[in-house]
């Protein structure tokens, strides 16, 4: 059988391009990382291969590309089953992909308007964002991990989000533990998984990338 070739078009602070890395490090299948310039040029197999939203992640398996981080994990866990990330149960499996609907539609947006926002609109955002999170805690409740004892699918799409976390607490002044202390518990769990610790960037670097973001878009 001859070698499969697993390519991801990659951007280092994208938490959606980390969730592939990490489903892969799970499954422990190797892929070659290509750095996409997404500000001074996109390369043009990332045009062709995304030509509806030219963004990443895009995911190459023998040359076929996949966009969307969850449809790419999805794929991952179907072509390589071993683990599984999600539960054997039809209905865990279920309210999995519920939940995960739920971070894709809230997480990101709101966590960024802590950021991208002021004064009066920067309080809502911050009362919003804390709010989602509580209801992220109230379905981990006392588990170690959102489908049980295992880290897997809804873990592997929230987990990204949360290394821009630590800016958003430094620049929308918030606190998650003070709020939602298993939901903190869970993130450092997470992060004593290999998967997790070698694969998220350092909070300094995103915490950088988004302070340039708000000058390159005029928020000050």
């Amino acid at each position: 059988m001859s070698k499969e070739e697993v390519v991801l078009l990659d951007f280092w602070v994208s938490p959606f391009c980390l969730r592939v890395k990490i489903a892969l490090a799970e499954k422990n299948v190797a892929v070659e990382c290509r750095q996409e310039d997404l500000f001074g040029g996109k390369s043009d197999l990332l045009l062709k291969s995304n030509p509806i939203h030219q963004k990443v992640p895009v995911f190459l398996h023998n040359g076929k590309p996949l966009c969307e981080s969850v449809n790419i994990v999805s794929y991952i866990d179907e072509t390589w089953p071993s683990p599984p990330l999600l539960p054997s149960c039809a209905y865990d499996r279920a309210q999995a992909r519920f939940w995960v609907d739920f971070i894709e539609k809230k997480v990101f947006n709101e966590g960024n308007a802590t950021w991208m926002t002021k004064g009066e609109e920067q309080e809502v955002a911050k009362k919003g964002f804390i709010e989602i999170l509580k209801q992220l805690e109230g379905a981990l409740g006392d588990k170690d991990y959102f489908g049980g004892d295992v880290f897997g699918f809804v873990d592997i799409i929230l987990v990204p989000l949360t290394s821009w976390f630590d800016a958003y607490e430094k620049l929308g002044g918030i606190k998650v533990e003070d709020h939602c202390p298993k939901f903190k518990a869970w993130m450092k769990r997470c992060m004593q998984r290999e998967s997790v610790a070698k694969l998220l960037p350092s909070s300094d670097k995103v915490y950088e990338f988004i302070i340039n973001m708000k000058k390159m878009n005029g928020i000050e």
